[in-house]
């Protein structure tokens, strides 16, 4: 097992990583109430580990899925910590991926004006990136994201052995955000192009360390988005964002993928990316989720993107592509000029 520690002006978080950690750090979480937050996909195969290993713990169950991500299911939460007698010293648990993760973030940072949060990540794609890093959020209004706060975690306990139960569409859904991290980190992407399966599990579990290193140096350096640096996580999810709200048929990971790869297109467009680096990215994309889908109306879908976050205006879309091998740059990009070449992109893959 390996530490590895966030240090920012708000709070000091430590990521215990590996095999084991579950075991060795899960029972000793204290507080003078603990409120678990799960989903029903999760309480269906951990819920005798949750109640063995939180004994008396208040465990709130919510429906697994990205609608769960609302206000609704956010009061309902709150409500139950009111209920349960949860005070300030009381601990948040997030026991599940990351929708558990975001949902019970921003419970625990608006109740009583916050109280602990210990993060126990159990998908490949929470462990390598939602669960680090304060980010916290629902949806609203069909907008991604759009309501959240920063929010450290006091502790975020990463244990391979959730992995174990992954179906395989799970294991592809983290895979994007670690390709995410192998277009942004020259060691993480060498990794990336000498392994011939990137779906097994023991390669998982070698190349979530280094994730959440990456993400951690980020976050130290730039906790509250501020600095720039932070900007670089978000590559492939503009338009990955977009396609997921406009679509809905994949996991967000998958659409990581795609976004990334018809920003690429775009990269390649503008001369930005060197052509050999843009087909090795494509073709581990390619060993994830195959042919990547050539949207008839990837030009509508594309105009989500002007409500992302990222933009100083919405007349503008803000995107990060790779360019190098371990760098990446912002593109800022009119609407229309954005929109234009994503369609140009899903008419080539079309062709």
């Amino acid at each position: 097992m390996q530490d590895i520690l966030i240090d920012t002006p708000s709070v000091r978080s430590v990521i215990h990583c590996g095999s084991g950690a579950f075991e060795e750090y899960a029972p000793k979480i204290s507080g003078k109430g603990i409120f678990v937050i799960t989903d029903s996909n999760v309480f269906k195969i951990y819920g005798e580990l949750i109640s063995g290993t939180f004994k008396g713990a208040a465990v709130h169950v919510i429906r697994a899925g990205e609608a769960s991500k609302n206000y609704n299911v956010l009061l309902g939460i709150l409500r139950h910590m009111i209920s349960a007698g949860m005070t300030r010293s009381s601990v948040v648990v997030a026991l599940g991926g990351g929708v558990v993760g975001d949902i019970a973030g921003l419970a625990a940072s608006l109740y009583m004006r916050g109280v602990r949060i210990v993060q126990i990540p159990t998908t490949l794609l929470s462990q390598v990136d939602s669960s680090v890093g304060g980010k916290t959020a629902i949806d609203l209004d069909g907008v991604k994201n759009v309501v959240g706060t920063f929010y450290q975690p006091q502790e975020v306990i990463v244990d391979p052995m959730f992995l174990k139960s992954l179906p395989r569409r799970e294991i592809r859904c983290g895979l994007g955000e670690i390709i995410k991290y192998g277009a942004l980190d020259g060691k993480i992407y060498d990794m990336l192009v000498s392994c011939r399966n990137l779906s097994d599990q023991d390669f998982a579990e070698r190349i979530t360390l280094p994730c959440i290193q990456h993400k951690a140096d980020v976050v130290t350096g730039d906790e509250r988005d501020t600095g720039g640096a932070r900007k670089t996580l978000n590559l492939g999810h503009t338009t990955g964002h977009a396609f997921e709200l406009y679509y809905k048929r994949k996991s967000h990971g998958e659409f990581v993928l795609i976004g990334m790869y018809y920003e690429i297109f775009i990269a390649e467009r503008l001369g930005k990316i060197e052509k050999d680096y843009a087909d090795s990215l494509r073709k581990l994309i390619a060993k994830v989720i195959g042919r990547v889908p050539s949207y008839a109306d990837a030009e509508k879908a594309a105009c989500v993107a002007k409500y992302d976050k990222k933009n100083d205006v919405q007349s503008r879309v803000s995107i990060v592509a790779p360019c190098t091998r371990g760098r990446c740059q912002e593109i800022v990009l009119p609407i229309e000029q954005y929109a234009a070449l994503i369609g140009e992109c899903a008419a080539k893959l079309r062709g």
